[in-house]
């Protein structure tokens, strides 16, 4: 594998992580950890939230050809 085709895929793979941190968290481990009386919104459980418009992530973008050159 080349390294400009390594840099993309490692790429893929810092997005793909980072996208499972933005998720909630499920129903059912709002019931265990608050009890089954309580209502509670499942962002209130997850300790990372990230947005794609707030929080940017430090991943440097590909090198693209000028468009100037043709």
């Amino acid at each position: 594998m080349t390294t400009s085709r390594k840099k993309r895929y490692q790429k893929k793979i810092k997005l793909s992580k980072q996208n499972k941190r933005t998720k909630w968290a499920p129903v059912w481990v709002v019931f265990k950890k608050l009890g089954a009386g309580k209502k509670a919104h499942p962002s209130s459980v997850t300790h990372i939230k990230r947005h794609w418009k707030n929080t940017k992530l430090k991943i440097k973008p590909r090198r693209q050809k000028k468009k100037q050159l043709g």
